[in-house]
């Protein structure tokens, strides 16, 4: 059987992170695991879409998503989690869409999110040569000021999600755009 390490784990293996600086690092994310829970719509979602004909879907986009970052509300909306993984805006949860609330045509190839580097978790700019957010990035979003201090690029950035879930400390925070949190 597989065992799966968390964050806090995984950075105590490592031998140039003193253990001071994973507590202050964990301890400033589990501070922010308080806020309200913001979902975030799925690639290709049309402008001005009706969310209340997913209620009556099966869940064709869940299903069809070969990441499993597509997931469902209680109430039934589709919505993204870049937990263990992010989009490769492959089409297929587009595809199985019945009720064209997304769309390879009318909806765009972009996850509409706000994201940014919490500097006071990130152990780059804390000092520690960290590249995991920048390594899986295809889009070359993420910027290194010499060898600390990565910046996100936003007009290059297409909210795929791969940088959050590499982040060994979460310190790559997701909102979505003009305030909406919900679906």
């Amino acid at each position: 059987m597989e065992k799966k390490i968390n964050r806090r784990g995984f950075l105590r293996t490592l031998p140039f992170f003193p253990a001071a600086i994973v507590e202050e690092i964990t301890e400033a994310k589990e501070d922010t695991e308080s806020y309200e829970k913001v979902y975030i719509k799925p690639p290709y979602v049309v402008e001005e879409t009706d969310f209340s004909k997913c209620t009556q879907c099966e869940g064709y986009c869940v299903t069809a998503c070969e990441e499993n970052i597509i997931h469902r509300s209680e109430e039934g909306f589709p919505h993204v989690i870049f937990s263990s993984n992010g989009c490769t805006f492959c089409e297929k949860c587009a595809e199985n869409c019945p009720e064209e609330v997304l769309s390879i045509v009318k909806g765009k190839k972009k996850i509409d999110i706000n994201i940014r580097i919490e500097t006071n978790r990130c152990v780059a700019w804390n000092r520690t040569m960290c590249f995991s957010c920048k390594e899986p990035c295809l889009y070359d979003a993420i910027k290194f000021e010499g060898l600390f201090n990565p910046q996100i690029i936003l007009d290059r950035c297409t909210g795929c999600g791969f940088c959050i879930s590499a982040c060994p400390v979460g310190a790559i925070e997701v909102g979505v755009h003009n305030g909406e949190c919900d679906v």
